[in-house]
């Protein structure tokens, strides 16, 4: 069964990268036209599993285009068996946004968030699991 895409703007998603409490956040952005992202999301799987019980929670923005949700995205969904959860971001006016995910971000794909109440960090980067892991390990809230 293919789980629901939820599709957001903008004003959607900030809430999802402010949140304040126990749980460490990764929030990965990616497009199923991304060579790098699709490589890395297998190491965000993995993540999501391995830390389920440990108050990590792995969030998918997908930055395909909305008339492609039917016909690219959810069939990538189905087809890789992806379990995280996946918003597909539908807000074409980027420029008013990236600045506020991070200064730090011009735009490239993948880019990743890593925070929590104690934590925050952007990556516009590619990741091997052994590099997710640690930062998760490094900065997790312990229970």
């Amino acid at each position: 069964m293919s789980q629901d895409v939820k599709v957001v703007d903008f004003k959607g998603l900030e809430p999802v990268l402010n949140l304040r409490n126990d749980t460490t956040y990764v929030v990965n952005f990616w497009a199923t036209w991304c060579i790098p992202c699709i490589k890395e999301l297998p190491y965000f799987q993995k993540i999501d599993s391995k830390y389920k019980d440990e108050n990590v929670k792995v969030l998918l923005v997908s930055l395909d285009f909305l008339k492609h949700i039917d016909t690219r995205l959810r069939p990538f969904i189905e087809k890789h068996e992806i379990i995280a959860d996946v918003m597909l971001l539908n807000d074409p006016d980027s420029n008013s946004w990236i600045d506020k995910v991070s200064p730090d971000w011009s735009g490239a794909l993948p880019a990743t968030v890593i925070y929590n109440r104690n934590f925050r960090a952007f990556y516009e980067k590619s990741f091997t699991y052994e590099e997710l892991q640690s930062i998760i390990n490094q900065n997790l809230i312990k229970k």
